[in-house]
């Protein structure tokens, strides 16, 4: 790196985002979810209850979205994910030509999360939400109704806990 650049080096934007998206990692891999949620203690498993978090702090933010900056966030958080779940796939041996294949898949099921998860969580209705996680968190698994209740419990504790705070908290990664 030369002398100019370091001088003139630019902060990647997105790393304002990184100590709430570490948070939603920390919170996609707790216990919980796969000891009384039932989800699957796999990769695939961790990946949805990732992305179950993710997709409701992206709804608390949405309640905020008309302020450019928590946009931006948002913007910067699912980033994250993608550049995290890029460099999960190379990990695990997928090559270049298909990674982008599979990011694609990946937003589209991030996208989908959150229109099934949006109405559920903010309803309150817990019957609409166990069959979203059914679809989504569990998908073609065999789990028990007394740990997809589980999971919704907790789901609709995280977000009624994003919902009280404050949007600065939020964006700090306080949650």
């Amino acid at each position: 790196m030369s002398v100019l650049s370091r001088i003139f080096a630019r902060k990647d934007p997105r790393e304002q985002a990184r100590p709430a998206y570490d948070r939603v990692v920390a919170l996609g891999r707790d216990p919980y979810w796969y000891l009384d949620g039932g989800v699957a203690d796999s990769v695939d498993g961790r990946f949805e209850a990732v992305m179950t978090v993710l997709g409701a702090v992206l709804l608390r933010l949405e309640r905020d979205d008309a302020d450019t900056t928590v946009r931006h966030f948002s913007v910067h958080l699912a980033e994250l994910f993608v550049d995290d779940m890029d460099g999960q796939l190379r990990q695990n041996g997928v090559g270049d030509l298909i990674v982008g294949k599979h990011i694609g898949k990946m937003m589209s099921a991030l996208g989908g999360r959150l229109g099934a998860y949006r109405g559920a969580l903010e309803a309150g209705d817990v019957a609409l939400l166990a069959d979203a996680l059914r679809r989504n968190l569990y998908g073609d698994a065999i789990v028990s109704d007394a740990a997809v209740a589980a999971a919704g419990q907790h789901l609709m504790a995280l977000y009624a806990r994003l919902k009280a705070l404050p949007v600065s908290a939020i964006l700090q990664g306080d949650f």
